[in-house]
């Protein structure tokens, strides 16, 4: 048997903004035939995937930048590193 793969930031949040919706159908659904507690119960469940896929899309967001301010650093390392220091010494000579 296969360890699970992780699941991306960007997917979860993905998947409960559609389980958000989802649960939001269902609420109205249940408000309209008249099941007010089972209603009552799918806004709750509406209310905490929203709050998830907020939390996952925002993130995301700060896993990219963070990962471009890494890129921007090493690039600047490593064009600090490329330029050579100027000495004012003159070479050493051998007789």
């Amino acid at each position: 048997m296969s360890a699970p793969t992780a699941r991306s930031p960007r997917g979860i949040a993905l998947y409960t903004a559609v389980l958000c919706l989802l649960a939001t159908a269902a609420a109205v659904f249940s408000f309209v035939n008249g099941s007010w507690p089972l209603g009552v119960v799918w806004v709750l469940l509406a209310g905490l995937t929203s709050n998830m896929a907020w939390y996952y899309r925002r993130r995301t967001r700060a896993l990219a930048a963070a990962a471009e301010r890494d890129a921007a650093s090493a690039a600047a390392e490593g064009a600090a590193c490329r330029t050579v220091p100027s000495t004012s010494r003159a070479p050493e000579t051998t007789a």
